[in-house]
């Protein structure tokens, strides 16, 4: 028997959020979205999700006001994080943190910097070199040294190789030709 979506009799405010974010895939949605992943494709291919599954996560965010469709400008639409999706930032970021704490031998597989002056952003959402509350639209992601594995081929992986400011629409026309080329890449700096 499926779960249902509520917490029928549960007067509290986190029994309301998870009814909303609380389904399976949607904060891996989520946090793409912040990432900057807007197209339908793409986050059926990086996720590797069922695509009915994917369409209907997206449909309940986009009920529920956290994301909105958009006109992608090349006859699709994509989906944007919304006033109300943008302060669910720390929560996803507070379960990155917690798993590279307790699931990245080698260290957090994203490493997040304030746009600005490139400082290191610690998890509570501090620069390192301003001393300043960062908010997500001044933050870059990066791979971190927990990022071990070889990337995969979706262009979403392949695009967040690179540095990559979150909210910003990701470049998924990025394409490696290989694995292999992408540790070169990295080896020379570039």
């Amino acid at each position: 028997m499926p779960l249902g979506k509520d917490y029928a009799g549960q007067q509290c405010s986190l029994a309301r959020a998870l009814e909303i974010v609380g389904e399976r895939w949607t904060l891996l949605i989520l946090r793409d979205a912040f990432f900057g992943v807007r197209r339908f494709g793409d986050f059926a291919a990086h996720l590797n999700i069922p695509r009915a599954v994917l369409s209907d996560r997206l449909s309940s965010l986009t009920e529920a006001g956290v994301l909105a469709r958009a006109d992608g400008g090349h006859g699709h639409p994509e989906y944007v994080l919304t006033s109300k999706g943008l302060p669910l930032w720390p929560a996803i970021r507070t379960l990155l943190t917690w798993g590279d704490e307790h699931y990245s031998d080698r260290g957090p597989r994203r490493v997040f910097r304030h746009e600005p002056d490139d400082g290191l952003v610690s998890p509570a959402g501090i620069c390192d070199a301003c001393g300043q509350d960062v908010l997500v639209s001044d933050l870059l992601v990066a791979p971190g040294p927990g990022l071990v594995s070889p990337p995969a081929t979706d262009p979403v992986s392949q695009a967040l190789q690179t540095p990559h400011r979150l909210l910003e629409p990701l470049n998924t026309a990025i394409r490696l030709r290989s694995p292999r080329e992408f540790i070169d890449r990295t080896n020379e700096g570039g």
